[in-house]
């Protein structure tokens, strides 16, 4: 049975945050933000946000980031929103991902929602 990497330090979930966001970066993901939860949630330490401009673009940013880190043997634990693809979540315990549409994303507004938590906006270089 393969080993299944458990992410459970807030370092390490920290990379795995910036990971994602490097791999939605190079999916052409828009509008990268990742947040600090960990002083302020109980149920995960980051979330990573992204706006996918088209329903395939959002099922393929979040295949892709499944698949690149199932190479390191980090699984996601739970997903959600391969139903509609206007917002999937991927769950991967201490780094929540979230994929959105740009309307969903304006709708449900989680940087305001969390706007305690510390913003990294990630940019094309």
């Amino acid at each position: 049975m393969a080993e299944t990497k458990v992410v459970n330090d807030t370092e390490t979930s920290y990379e795995l945050a910036k990971m994602i966001a490097e791999l939605a970066l190079e999916k052409k993901a828009e509008d990268i933000v990742v947040m600090d939860l960990s002083k302020l949630s109980g149920f995960t330490n980051y979330f990573v946000i992204a706006t996918g401009n088209s329903d395939i673009h959002i099922k393929s940013l979040a295949d892709y980031i499944e698949d690149e880190l199932s190479q390191y043997k980090v699984k996601v634990w739970q997903k959600e929103g391969y139903v509609n693809l206007k917002w999937i979540l991927m769950d991967y315990v201490d780094v929540v991902v979230h994929i959105f549409d740009a309307e969903t994303r304006e709708y449900y507004d989680l940087e305001t929602l969390w706007a305690d938590a510390e913003k990294i906006v990630v940019r094309d270089s």
